[in-house]
């Protein structure tokens, strides 16, 4: 398939800047993908759609305050660093993007928070305006994790086109985020409140969790039109003996086997072996799926509403198939749904 298929216009009005209210009551379209029908609904009825052993699987990753401003030294510049991850926690060392690139250098020093109290030596370069910081601290590992997070701010993808306040310290998190490591939410379990978590165990359906931690790469402008020479980032993601067993006793019961969101799709896939059942995995990822993709072990998906000619967008259209989708799509900007990580939610079934 080609780039410029995913194509769509998108009105700005669409794209969420804020959350709803209430986690669980974001709209939500079901899609039912043997024949494109589409029903109107809100996010909390989603369980009229499931039932006794139907598994849900989730992505446990938590969101660090990735973005953060500093000064450049002598000049006294403004800089944005976005932390991608840690790289040596001993030395302190990261993996960064920088904003200005062309501004820093290595051998540069870098200056954070009110009172210049924590420095960051600029030590190589890497790929996409990257760098390598080494920042010096004199406290302890935890210590630094947590001055370096007080003075960042919630990672917000630029589309939604506002500065990240205290309260998305805590939105732009799932409620269960337990392995910290992403740098973008798993939007799609965003809609999950702790009641509504209750009502599924109540209602007998299993709940399993994985780890992905989400880059930025889900988010980059694609250029390359032949999807097929396109090459994904590597993402790091562990499943874990528990989540494989709840899987497999669903598949063996023929019950729903329901992704919560495109990270979980593809950490799933990632994972399941020749025999059909998902395996336990500790490494990186980088699997690349858009139509005509053969969708082996997930049987649901739910995701928000994603942005034109994105991965994301692809990834659900290799579920619902890709006419369905972009059919979808077109009856939400209709019906005014809300675009992006926060805004209304899809289920593909």
């Amino acid at each position: 398939m080609k780039l410029s298929e995913f194509g769509f216009d998108l009105p700005q009005e669409l794209i969420a800047s804020h959350p709803v209210e209430h986690r669980d009551e974001s709209r939500l379209m079901i899609l039912h993908r043997k024949d494109g029908s589409i029903e109107h609904g809100i996010f909390k009825d989603i369980l009229k759609y499931f039932g006794k052993g139907d598994t849900f699987v989730f992505n446990n990753t938590k969101v660090i305050p990735a973005r953060l401003y500093g000064k450049k030294e002598k000049t006294n510049a403004k800089i944005e660093v976005f932390l991608l991850r840690e790289l040596n926690p001993q030395i302190k060392l990261w993996d960064v993007l920088v904003d200005p690139a062309r501004k820093i250098r290595i051998g540069n020093k870098l200056y954070f928070g009110p009172d210049d109290g924590l420095m960051a030596e600029v030590i190589d370069n890497t790929i996409n305006g990257g760098r390598t910081l080494r920042f010096l601290y004199d406290g302890s590992h935890e210590e630094f994790k947590s001055y370096l997070y007080a003075l960042g701010e919630a990672p917000l993808p630029k589309y939604m086109e506002r500065d990240a306040t205290e309260e998305d310290l805590e939105r732009f998190q799932t409620i269960y985020a337990s392995e910290e490591g992403a740098v973008i939410a798993p939007a799609a379990g965003l809609h999950f409140s702790r009641e509504l978590l209750k009502r599924l165990e109540i209602a007998d359906c299993r709940l399993a969790y994985l780890t992905l931690h989400n880059g930025l790469g889900n988010f980059e402008n694609q250029d390359i039109e032949d999807l097929s020479k396109h090459k994904k980032n590597n993402e790091q993601m562990f499943i874990g003996p528990e989540c494989c067993e709840i899987t497999r006793k669903a598949r063996d019961e023929g019950k729903h086997i329901v992704a919560v969101g495109t990270s979980v799709l593809r950490a799933l896939e990632t994972a399941v072996s020749t025999d059909g059942y998902v395996k336990e995995f500790d490494g990186w990822t980088n699997k690349y799926i858009y139509p005509p993709y053969p969708i082996e072990f997930v049987t649901s998906l739910i995701t928000n509403f994603h942005m034109p000619q994105s991965l994301l967008l692809m990834n659900a259209a290799a579920v619902a198939g890709y006419q369905n989708i972009m059919n979808a799509y077109e009856v939400a900007k209709q019906e005014k749904y809300r675009f992006g990580a926060y805004g209304d939610a899809m289920l593909i079934i």
